[in-house]
């Protein structure tokens, strides 16, 4: 089943920014409320750019342990702190998923054992210290990368969230279809499969009618084999694109209140 990450608790909003400054916990439980109605499989928490580590670890704690409060879903912890998101992983409760390594042996080495260690699920991205590469081929390279990483550190290929990264379709158009065989052939890296995630928003950012752009590219990735996406749960539209596209690519069982089945699994 497609799995929707809520992306809306993120220090770089201005509402979460000031919620976490004056330590408010309402606006952080309203918006993950308001995501797991919309149809979360997951909640993305990103204390946004906090320079200090130590604080980013404690903002990391709060805001899991708020979010949780109020739902029962897992949380992707998401840092670039490794202090932060191993604080992030002791705070949560059941499953987590670390956002993110890439394929950076550096990285690896430190952050594949610690999704190894706390039993997490963890987001990889599909590049390295020279950046994204532009090709399909360079891009399924570093995921056997990080295949390899994983299996070696004890990561399994169901709890390993391959990100193939797609830019803003304004200022790289070409990169699109090379994401979409790259998502295709990711899935016969392993058996059993990596499973696979992308940044949604980023395809449309900085473009008008970023609303369909979303939606459009979305319904193409996974039909190319996404798993799951980083998005807005709140945007009902986008939402009923991914319940449709399930049920079209014969992933769960059409029935009348597909939709709504959807958002209340």
């Amino acid at each position: 089943m497609f799995e929707v990450i809520g992306e809306r608790i993120n220090g770089l909003f201005k509402d979460i920014r000031e919620a976490i400054k004056d330590r408010d916990p309402k606006v952080i439980q309203e918006w993950a409320i308001k995501q797991a109605e919309g149809g979360a499989a997951w909640l993305d928490i990103n204390t946004g750019p906090i320079p200090n580590q130590e604080e980013q670890a404690e903002i990391m704690t709060w805001l899991v342990k708020t979010a949780q409060e109020v739902v029962d879903l897992p949380v992707a912890i998401d840092s670039t702190s490794v202090l932060a998101i191993e604080a992030g992983l002791q705070a949560a409760k059941g499953k987590a998923m670390i956002n993110s390594t890439t394929a950076e042996q550096s990285k690896m080495d430190v952050l594949f054992p610690l999704a190894a260690k706390y039993n997490a699920a963890i987001v990889a991205l599909a590049m390295n210290e020279k950046g994204v590469p532009k090709d399909c081929e360079s891009r399924v390279a570093l995921a056997m990368e990080l295949v390899a990483n994983a299996d070696a550190y004890g990561v399994p290929m169901q709890d390993l969230y391959i990100d193939p990264l797609i830019l803003p379709v304004n200022v790289a158009q070409d990169h699109v279809p090379e994401v979409l065989e790259a998502l295709r052939q990711v899935k016969l890296l392993a058996n059993p499969a990596p499973r696979t995630t992308i940044g949604l928003s980023n395809v449309s950012q900085k473009s008008p009618d970023r609303p369909l752009i979303n939606r459009t590219f979305l319904a193409m990735a996974m039909a190319a084999g996404l798993d799951s996406a980083i998005m807005d749960a709140n945007d009902d539209p986008l939402v009923d694109t991914a319940a449709t596209a399930a049920v079209l690519l014969n992933q769960s069982i059409y029935c009348d209140s597909y939709v709504k089945l959807f958002r209340q699994r």
